[in-house]
């Protein structure tokens, strides 16, 4: 059976915190609402957008939190087209991605980005060809339901005794929890260290290199 290592990817692959908060900002904007405070839209990161902003604005209906999640779709491609999406990987990150790769692991993404923003920043940074499946909000229910990992370990041959799913978030936690994933969480991304381990977090991480020891640790070689 296939050894996968799935991964997050705002906050876990890519520090993608200054363009959410800019976009989540112009959305509330545009319809006349007080813009939540960054600290708040990083909290959120991770979600499908109407339940990110479902988070943000309890208080509102469900036709208001779609209509603002199109509006973030429209002012994030707004951003793209000036220039202005900067989504950097984390450092360590490629060369931690390129090792996994070389040492036979399968590698996913699961996230709650689209399938056309997740495209774009595995393009942008030369990654795309690492991957041998892509999850994203487009075609799931929002983590932590476990549907991406269940579909990208069905599409990669993997079980969950043989898949680990890595993420920064309690989201992340929960969907490979959900699964019956190893569950490793990374202390560089949007939540904290101990809410990781609260949510069940058999592993953190504290810098991408330490992420191969680590699966190689929690996942024996396949049979």
């Amino acid at each position: 059976m296939n050894r996968l290592a799935l991964f997050d990817c705002d906050g876990t692959l890519a520090d993608s915190q200054a363009i959410i908060c800019r976009a989540m900002a112009d959305a509330f904007a545009a319809e006349g609402l007080e813009p939540p405070a960054d600290s708040a839209t990083r909290r959120i990161v991770g979600l499908s957008l109407p339940q990110a902003i479902g988070r943000l604005i309890p208080e509102a209906d469900d036709a208001l939190h779609h209509h603002l999640a199109e509006r973030y779709k429209q002012a994030f491609q707004r951003l793209r087209a000036m220039g202005q999406v900067d989504e950097p990987l984390f450092p360590g990150i490629a060369e931690t991605l390129h090792e996994l790769f070389d040492a036979g692991w399968m590698l996913g993404v699961a996230t709650g980005k689209s399938d056309r923003g997740l495209a774009h920043i595995l393009a942008a940074h030369k990654l795309t060809h690492l991957f041998s499946t892509l999850q994203t909000a487009d075609r799931h229910p929002s983590k932590p339901h476990p549907s991406m990992a269940m579909l990208a370990m069905a599409e990669t041959g993997a079980g969950p005794e043989t898949t680990a799913m890595i993420g920064d978030t309690s989201f992340d936690i929960g969907m490979g929890i959900a699964a019956g994933c190893t569950t490793v969480g990374v202390a560089w991304g949007y939540h904290e260290a101990q809410e990781l381990f609260d949510e069940g977090a058999h592993f953190v991480a504290d810098q991408p290199g330490q992420l191969p020891a680590i699966l190689e640790t929690a996942i024996s070689e396949p049979l």
